[in-house]
């Protein structure tokens, strides 16, 4: 067992690195190993690319294993799909090239595949572990699995406020209040969502950009809130430059609006939720169809109160910087279980989880 483990691990590392790339897919590492030595491993790289074990058995024959792949074992972190998407089940190509043992550390949520990958391999005289370092497989794909178990997105909270308890001035008028390096950070944390959200009158007040600027990767889905399509056709949110939904009361955009569909056909897409207590579950319930696995709430105060209010969030990311103001909008109240802080410059950042 504890030689398990010290694979899987490897094999929950390689996972990470495709963070930020493969949603709505889970991030998956693959580790082969023979006789105590890793003869070939892989990692699920990009969105419709070939999945981990592919990579895993291809690294495997260009380094000249094939032909131990036999008394071999696969060390999987999540169950091997056992259906045709944009690639082949990779159940069956373990099959085929006859590996010895797999050990998986997810069973894959997925009622696509859900047990029947195992199933398959095991029919195929494969024997098949599962559940080593399940829990560390779980918060690895947090977005995957929330997404498949509750049917909407994985929800972050960040907000930064002033260190005697505020977001900014009354007039709307943007403070600067976190330093270089948590820009820096927050945004690296962009290029790891699907989406980024915003309230209107975040929108109207700050005009931002909701890109990435400070860090290497992809731009997350912009969202901003606009229950009556006040906000001016001259705003960054609706220069088309990235994909962008704007939620609202009155206006539907025909065809699904899939970040893929959205950038290629729709760069400014229209979703409509009906007025009432429960829009932020609409919301939530509208990006789930469109396959957003992960939300960034970037503000404003009113906007993050709601998701708190409504219980539909995960996650919070506070940044409390060094600056003083003394009146202003008043910041939310953290909830939930409190995870940690860490020190970044002037600024002090906590986390939280609802559960």
């Amino acid at each position: 067992m504890e030689t398990d483990i010290q694979w899987m691990h490897r094999a929950l590392q390689l996972a990470g690195y495709g963070r930020g790339n493969v949603s709505p897919n889970p991030m998956v590492g693959c580790v082969i190993v023979h006789d105590g030595m890793i003869i070939g491993e892989g990692w699920h790289r990009q969105y419709g690319g070939p999945h981990a074990e592919v990579r895993a058995i291809e690294d495997t024959d260009q380094k000249g294993n094939a032909h131990l792949l036999p008394e071999s074992t696969a060390y999987v972190t999540l169950e091997p799909c056992s259906h045709h998407g944009k690639t082949p089940p990779c159940a069956d190509l373990l099959i085929s090239r006859k590996i010895k043992k797999v050990v998986i550390c997810n069973v894959d949520p997925n009622p696509l595949v859900s047990g029947r990958g195992i199933a398959r391999m095991l029919d195929a005289g494969i024997e098949v572990v599962t559940g080593v370092l399940e829990a560390d497989g779980l918060a690895l794909n947090k977005r995957f699995f929330t997404a498949m178990n509750f049917q909407r997105p994985y929800v972050i909270l960040k907000w930064a406020e002033t260190a005697d308890g505020f977001l900014g001035n009354s007039s709307g008028n943007p403070v600067k209040i976190s330093g270089t390096l948590s820009n820096v950070r927050v945004h690296k944390w962009r290029t790891e969502e699907d989406a980024i959200l915003v309230g209107f009158k975040t929108a109207l007040n700050d005009n931002p950009r909701l890109n990435v600027r400070l860090w290497v990767g992809r731009n997350p889905v912009r969202i901003v809130l606009d229950r009556y399509l006040q906000l001016p056709q001259t705003h960054h949110l609706l220069d088309g430059t990235q994909p962008t939904i704007v939620v609202n009361y009155q206006e539907q955009t025909p065809l699904p609006a899939t970040p893929e569909r959205c950038a290629e056909t729709f760069p400014v897409a229209y979703m409509k939720v009906e007025a009432g207590y429960d829009e932020i579950k609409q919301l939530l319930t509208g990006l789930h169809e469109r396959k957003i696995q992960s939300v960034f709430v970037e503000g404003g105060a009113a906007v993050i109160q709601s998701f708190l209010d409504a219980g539909l969030w995960d996650e919070i990311r506070r940044c409390q910087g060094s600056i003083q103001i003394r009146e202003g909008v008043v910041a939310p109240v953290p909830r939930g279980i409190f995870r940690g802080s860490e020190q970044v410059e002037n600024d002090l950042w906590t986390f939280y989880s609802r559960t």
